[in-house]
């Protein structure tokens, strides 16, 4: 009996000190910008269809095909003055350098090219999204997570006032 507590014990110390869970959690939500669609914490590059182009997050840049070469640049080149971001579809790609994935892309998300009617985060009403530079219901991180993640189970004023808070004395 004793040979087999021991012999048991063993194996669960081994097996304890081989296996351990490694959790990773990206959040990249305040970079993105206010003309991308709703519903994503991390977000590494667009690809907006319509216009067969990328957007990276990270370094906020537009990536474009010019003359056979690849273009970098944090804003789009006259020939796409008639795109409008807000209306455009953007498809979410996670994958180091997506650009280089562009012969699939096109041809994968080509029905995308006339889609309209993403909710997009520049009218969005979840709190998540308010930390977003020039986001309507704009508010520095740490404020945000204070007036719409409270600790005290969610009896927060801030959040009945639509997140601004009164500075009213008085009734409300």
């Amino acid at each position: 009996m004793k040979k087999l507590f021991l012999t048991l014990l063993v194996a669960v110390g081994l097996l304890s000190t081989q296996s351990y869970a490694q959790v990773n959690v990206n959040v990249n939500i305040g970079s993105q910008p206010l003309w991308a669609p709703v519903g994503y914490d991390y977000v590494e590059y667009y690809y907006l269809p319509a216009i067969e182009s990328y957007y990276y997050v990270p370094k906020r840049q537009f990536i474009y095909m010019d003359g056979g070469r690849w273009n970098f640049s944090y804003s789009l080149p006259s020939r796409y003055s008639g795109y409008d971001l807000d209306r455009g579809y953007k498809v979410v790609i996670n994958v180091n350098n997506a650009y280089r994935n562009f012969d699939r892309d096109r041809i994968r998300y080509a029905k995308y090219k006339k889609v309209r009617g993403q909710k997009i985060i520049r009218y969005s009403n979840d709190p998540r999204y308010y930390v977003v530079k020039g986001h309507p219901h704009g508010m520095p991180p740490g404020q945000a997570k204070k007036a719409y993640f409270p600790k005290n189970g969610g009896n927060n004023k801030a959040k009945e006032h639509g997140g601004q808070k009164s500075n009213i004395k008085g009734k409300h």
